[in-house]
């Protein structure tokens, strides 16, 4: 519902005299509303939206154009947009029978033209898009973002939608040899590097572990986890017979990313969060 008013004045004589103020309402048939399938992202991850706009008068809608800021904000001086829509991805709906898809510009902001709302009925618009480089990651990082309904002669109605910023740990391993070549009873040491691009830590109760299987198999083992030296089967479990190792569950912790902004793009800068695992042994 929307209220105006409206006042006129008569001029005479170097006179103006004012008339009484009428007051009118608008009431909107239209509403719209915005929803995300999922209320969490993290890096790259796709954000379903669904749009509905519900139609309670006795007249259809045509010409109808939605427009979606893509979560832009404000971050210093700079305005920066997460999400990115993803092409082709929009699907278009009306009374829950599939149309072709209206005009679409990915922006942003995204902006989708020739919208059809039939009299007491109802239009929804389904579409993708992908948090990218401007996302915030920390844990306290979000994403709101706003659609508009305009044309068609109707006063422009709004609705927006928040997601949050998923709390968890984002593990990667990678694993090296040093030396590569070594001599029959020479000393070998493997290297595991754990990266954390999460926002969470991993901590003990999470139970992480690394297995492997070293062939040949090592004797002699000298174990470090981030630079402490560890012991079996304390910290880990080792068969020179096999080969098989396996660290203990609760061992392997690795702290969280940080997070910063590029100064002069406003692109989230990564910083993971890295413990390292050494394995050294005689071949």
């Amino acid at each position: 519902m929307a209220i105006f008013t409206n006042q006129a004045t008569l001029t005479y004589n170097n006179n103006i005299i004012n008339s009484n103020i009428t007051t009118g309402e608008i009431r909107e048939v239209l509403t719209i509303t915005k929803n995300a399938v999922l209320g969490t992202y993290g890096r790259d991850d796709d954000v379903t939206y669904v749009i509905n706009i519900r139609n309670t008068g006795t007249l259809p809608f045509t010409g109808l154009t939605l427009t979606d800021d893509l979560g832009a904000y404000t971050a210093e001086t700079l305005t920066l947009v997460p999400l990115t829509y993803a092409d082709g991805s929009l699907n278009y709906f009306v009374n829950g029978v599939s149309q072709p898809s209206p005009a679409v510009t990915a922006g942003p902001p995204l902006t989708v033209s020739g919208i059809t709302v039939p009299a007491g009925g109802t239009a929804t618009i389904l579409y993708t898009a992908r948090a990218n480089g401007f996302a915030p990651l920390d844990t306290e990082g979000s994403i709101t973002n706003s659609v508009t309904l305009s044309g068609g002669g109707i006063l422009p109605i709004t609705d927006s939608e928040t997601v949050n910023a998923a709390a968890e740990a984002d593990l990667t391993i990678s694993k090296s040899l040093c030396p590569a070549v070594v001599t029959e009873n020479g000393q070998i040491t493997y290297t595991f590097v754990i990266q954390n691009t999460g926002n969470t830590p991993v901590v003990a109760t999470d139970n992480a572990v690394i297995n492997d299987t070293f062939d040949p198999a090592l004797t002699d083992l000298t174990v470090t986890f981030n630079g402490t030296v560890w012991s079996a089967p304390a910290n880990y479990t080792y068969s020179p017979a096999t080969g098989v190792f396996a660290t203990n569950p609760g061992q392997i912790t690795v702290p969280a990313a940080t997070f910063s902004r590029n100064e002069t793009t406003g692109e989230v800068i990564i910083q993971p969060g890295i413990s390292t695992l050494t394995v050294t042994g005689t071949i």
